[in-house]
């Protein structure tokens, strides 16, 4: 027997509800309790969604497990453009700089929770990238694609240290030119053995 499909109204609620208490209360405060409150559902209905504080909150303030790889640019130049443009977008919100280094510190701590991290949000993130990387072998753009956790770490890291150490705004410079310096990489990549 299959159960009733999700209420699309009850998943906006427990995200918009969410990102509220994140921002008024901070990431170490925020409870599943204090969601399901002012979202005006029961916890089971989060957890039905959710199996962890840590995936709500990432499914919230980073982005949900229905990530899209950015359409087809038409060149790596592009598509690298595209996938930077869209981690900046997602780090640089008031919700994921409430939340980032609180789950950051989560994952380091706990290797379980890291694993599923990396099984779920992660694969979303590569699958994106390596389709990036497909489309630019398919175009002959590279010979082969490079090593995509590899790419995935040069797009992820300045952007995080940008954001996240450094404390600076996103600006059109930044992405700009890491965009440069990434595709140049790319391109000037060994093929793996």
């Amino acid at each position: 027997m299959v159960g009733r499909p999700r209420d699309e109204r009850v998943d906006q609620a427990i995200l918009a509800a969410t990102r509220k208490v994140l921002t008024e209360q901070g990431y170490s405060r925020l409870t599943v309790d204090a969601v399901a409150t002012a979202a005006g559902v029961g916890k089971a209905a989060i957890y039905r969604r959710y199996s962890s504080k840590h995936e709500l909150v990432f499914a919230a303030a980073i982005h949900d497990l229905d990530l899209a790889p950015p359409p087809d640019g038409g060149s790596l130049s592009a598509d690298l453009a595209a996938l930077v443009q869209d981690v900046l977008d997602s780090l640089s919100t008031p919700t994921a700089r409430a939340a980032g280094p609180g789950l950051l510190s989560d994952f380091l701590g706990d290797p379980a929770l890291a694993d599923r991290f990396e099984e779920t949000f992660l694969a979303r993130e590569r699958a994106c990238v390596q389709a990036a990387l497909d489309r630019a072998v398919a175009r002959g753009e590279l010979d082969a694609p490079p090593d995509t956790a590899l790419t995935h770490s040069l797009i992820m890291g300045p952007a995080f240290v940008w954001l996240y150490v450094f404390r600076r705004e996103e600006t059109e410079t930044f992405a700009r030119d890491l965009t440069v310096r990434l595709e140049a990489a790319l391109r000037h990549t060994p093929p793996r053995t």
